[in-house]
């Protein structure tokens, strides 16, 4: 086993522990609303057709847009009751995987009872059989096999779905798959679907060995199916009985510096004492919410995000004027803590391939609005809809004639491949160098500074260890430095892990060289 393989695989355990314990509770809430509400449903049509129209209608919600609707809803409501409910994590998953697990259980259970042969039902009335009496000696062993198999249907879409609830920062085997999405690595994304599919397969023979077992009658076998998904579960358990309630929680979003910039933070916090644990793949609203509501310690944030998208400004002032401006704002309002910036900039740059930039005389945004309307734009996911572009827009007369979004993986080769004309590249991003892309200049300076800037929550503020130990990398890291830790970790060849990345990159702080 290559040495990529043995790193991947050493991080399956604590997050398939963490994968079980989030599908398994998601499924038993759901039983635990289903099998009532299909009891009611079934000796009512009108409440059933109510009933399993709402669940139906929650299921064309794409599950991981229901996992970003939980966190606004929980968020507010968090702020009504003034506090103490996470919208980070663990709950937000687990209630919108709890709603994506009412159709199948609830339309089974339905169908099975209100398939029962109405002659047992005569029969057991005419045994003087109480309601509760009949339902439980009669329809629900008579249903039970059409039951569990709409619980076998909703386990494994819900330890599918289980995977996508790493964008609202829980843990789970969706860990690995963004992550080897973003940074290339693709025995991470192939770990990672491994041990979900194998997951959902194993507890899907099991609840099969149930279903049959009762349909049979066979109360051992049922009941020895059961014991094994019990002692799967008490040991997805243990690890919570031995968590520390101090461990620090380090933010990031889902691109390849962030994950680099986390560690490194998180290594030096660790030399420091403290134990740590990483969120990664967060987006831009959803990490500054989490720091700001306590939910994460730290990250690294840019000045140009929150400047456009948290403060709402359109101005573009220098770099010094806009994090002195900063500061205030995020202490006063949120008691978020400024620490500094970090000695980089990652702005937004647009980039051309090089022969484009020679045959079509390319140097500045000017340059590209001229012949925008024969271009396609390449993006990350969420680019089209920040601020930023609304502003390039505003001073430049930019037409594209069409704009596609992509995972910024898959951008650079969208670029080199032709598929698109030009890319919102990032600026300390080590492959527009190693593409020979050429960076257009932003003239009229649309696009604001993007200095790389660490973020600490309130409750961390006034912990001199914590502020001490990270304070060293502040004006620290040069763009330099910067782009080789990313590109060490997005090339092709001999591609480094962001931990290994962070490690190289700390050397050279310690050594000096990057002062």
């Amino acid at each position: 086993m290559t040495e990529a393989w043995k790193q991947a695989f050493s991080r399956v355990p604590e997050l398939l522990a963490a994968h079980v314990q989030l599908s398994f509770s998601a499924l038993l809430l759901a039983m635990a609303l289903c099998l009532p509400l299909a009891i009611w449903a079934a000796r009512a049509p009108k409440v059933a057709a109510v009933i399993l129209g709402f669940a139906s209608l929650i299921q064309t919600i794409p599950a991981l847009a229901l996992l970003a609707l939980f966190y606004p809803v929980l968020l507010g409501l968090s702020a009504l009751l003034g506090g103490g409910i996470s919208a980070l994590g663990f709950l937000p998953a687990l209630l919108a995987l709890t709603l994506y697990a009412l159709l199948p259980i609830l339309r089974n259970a339905v169908t099975g009872l209100t398939g029962v042969a109405p002659a047992a039902k005569q029969a057991a009335d005419g045994l003087g059989m109480t309601a509760a009496q009949k339902l439980r000696l009669v329809e629900a062993p008579l249903a039970a096999p059409t039951i569990m198999a709409g619980i076998r249907t909703a386990a494994v879409w819900t330890i599918g779905a289980a995977t996508l609830s790493t964008t609202v920062g829980q843990a789970s085997l969706g860990d690995l798959i963004f992550a080897g999405l973003q940074t290339q690595n693709w025995t991470l994304v192939l770990t990672g679907c491994f041990a979900s599919a194998g997951l959902a397969i194993i507890v899907d023979l099991l609840l099969g060995l149930i279903e049959r077992a009762i349909r049979e009658r066979r109360k051992i076998i049922a009941w020895g199916a059961t014991a094994v998904i019990g002692i799967g579960l008490a040991i997805a358990v243990l690890p919570m009985l031995g968590a520390r309630d101090d461990v620090v929680v380090i933010g990031a979003k889902g691109f390849s510096e962030q994950f680099i910039l986390a560690r490194l933070i998180g290594s030096r916090l660790e030399d420091a004492g403290y134990e740590v644990r990483y969120q990664d793949g967060l987006g831009s609203a959803v990490v500054f919410q989490a720091v700001a509501a306590d939910d994460i310690d730290i990250y690294v944030d840019y000045s140009g995000t929150i400047w456009t998208n948290q403060m709402k400004r359109t101005d573009t002032p220098s770099a010094d004027i806009m994090l002195g401006e900063i500061e205030k704002w995020s202490t006063a309002t949120y008691g978020v803590t400024m620490l500094g910036a970090l000695g980089f900039e990652n702005t937004y740059a647009f980039a051309v391939r090089p022969e484009d930039a020679a045959s079509k005389q390319l140097k500045t945004l000017d340059d590209l609005a001229r012949v925008s309307s024969d271009f396609a734009f390449g993006t990350d996911l969420e680019f089209l809809e920040r601020p930023e572009w609304a502003m390039v827009k505003a001073a430049y007369p930019i037409q594209f004639k069409e704009a596609r979004s992509f995972n910024p993986t898959f951008m650079y080769p969208a670029l080199s491949s032709g598929e698109v004309d030009v890319i919102s590249a990032f600026s300390s991003d080590g492959r527009i160098a190693a593409n020979g892309f050429v960076v257009l200049e932003d003239g009229k300076d649309a696009v604001p500074s993007y200095e790389a800037m660490v973020l600490v929550a309130s409750r961390r503020s006034s912990d001199d260890k914590f502020i001490n130990a990270i304070k060293p990398l502040v004006g620290a890291i040069t763009v330099e430095n910067m782009r080789e830790a990313n590109y060490k970790v997005d090339r092709e060849a001999n591609k480094q892990s962001p931990r290994q990345a962070a490690r190289w990159l700390d050397e050279r702080l310690k050594d000096g060289k990057d002062q």
